[in-house]
């Protein structure tokens, strides 16, 4: 039973959705290659995770502390989940500015 589950996601390829974005207007939108990063790192491919979308690690880690924070509470959980929050909108803002100027230069 346990075997179905990590079969469809090591072949997870198949199942991903198209960016809506991309598919209307031509272009990425700040979220496109999150799929295919997750899809990378269920197959032990971390740099080529980070390559295809480097907000992924920030948001890797504000879910495990989003998680962690609902069974322990910490001192200055509050603090901490605003700056990974924030860690998480300035890489995927930063990295679609860069993705951007480099398909327009």
């Amino acid at each position: 039973m346990l075997q179905q589950p990590i079969l469809i996601l090591l072949n997870a390829k198949n199942y991903m959705l198209p960016c809506l974005n991309k598919r209307l207007f031509g272009i990425d939108c700040p979220g496109c290659g999150l799929q295919r990063s997750v899809h990378l790192l269920f197959h032990g491919e971390f740099l080529a995770a980070f390559k295809m979308y480097p907000a992924i690690y920030p948001i890797l880690a504000l879910l495990i502390f989003l998680v962690s924070n609902i069974f322990m509470k910490l001192k200055y959980g509050h603090q901490i989940k605003l700056f990974l929050m924030l860690l998480t909108a300035g890489t995927i803002i930063l990295s679609y500015i860069i993705k951007m100027n480099n398909l327009f230069t």
